[in-house]
């Protein structure tokens, strides 16, 4: 919808500035508590900055008339997202209190299956909203995957940066792009990607079991990255779309 006057854009934009200056008051509190050092205050603060511009360009473009409540919510894990990822930074010099960690992940991992449900109950869902709900999911289990890949392997990154080389091999395949049918199945190894590198993250388990969850979060979502790729290959690329199968051709021959 449409923004009707200035004085509106100047209101939606607003709401970015209040997620911003919580995003640091947050990291003044993470800071107090546990002394944290300029790594993780320069890291929190580049996130509070890249969230806040990324997020007034894409309101300003999308030209919405209100932030809504759904969105508020992303907000809000965003915030947390970017105090988890404060303490990531400062773990490459001293370990985060194991308790803050979990506590901050496991809330952001908490209200992802909220703001769905307020966007839906309240019939704010926009296309805005779900990309935004989308980048914070895929930016907090890239934090994960580098927290844990300290302690189990640099091959930990490859859940974390999966997404983000489909994204690259869209801009070369831009059948790659095309939407997918939905799917509980990818709802369900997405969520779970979050919660097995918490649970590997927390390191109350022996390590051999923290390798299984962690080897168990990148086979499910390989081979849900996997189908997908297949799905759209049969279905979206050029040679798919544009010939027509042999059973096609013989259907066609038949009726006329």
């Amino acid at each position: 919808m449409a923004l009707n006057n200035s004085y509106d854009a100047r209101l939606v934009q607003q709401e970015t500035a209040v997620g911003a200056g919580v995003q640091v008051l947050l990291l003044a509190l993470i800071g107090t508590a546990i002394g944290m050092g300029p790594a993780g205050w320069l890291t929190g603060l580049a996130f509070a900055i890249a969230t806040w511009a990324v997020l007034s360009r894409a309101l300003y473009r999308s030209r919405l008339r209100s932030f809504g409540a759904a969105n508020r919510v992303t907000l809000g894990r965003a915030t947390l997202v970017g105090g988890v990822t404060a303490l990531v930074a400062d773990s490459f010099q001293d370990s985060p209190p194991v308790s803050l960690f979990v506590g901050l992940t496991a809330v952001a991992l908490i209200l992802d299956g909220v703001d769905g449900k307020v966007a839906r109950r309240t019939g704010t869902s926009t296309p805005l909203g779900a990309r935004f709900d989308m980048e914070v999911d895929a930016f907090l289990i890239l934090v994960l995957s580098v927290y844990v890949s300290m302690a189990t392997g640099p091959w930990v990154l490859l859940i974390g940066g999966m997404r983000y080389v489909f994204v690259a091999a869209a801009r070369v395949w831009p059948w790659l792009t095309a939407p997918l049918p939905p799917s509980t199945a990818r709802k369900t190894v997405a969520a779970l990607q979050g919660v097995l590198l918490l649970v590997a993250g927390a390191a109350l388990l022996p390590d051999a079991v923290n390798v299984a969850v962690v080897v168990l979060a990148l086979g499910l979502l390989v081979w849900s990255f996997g189908r997908d790729v297949l799905w759209l290959w049969r279905t979206s690329r050029p040679a798919a779309t544009a010939a027509p199968s042999a059973h096609e051709v013989r259907r066609e021959l038949v009726a006329s």
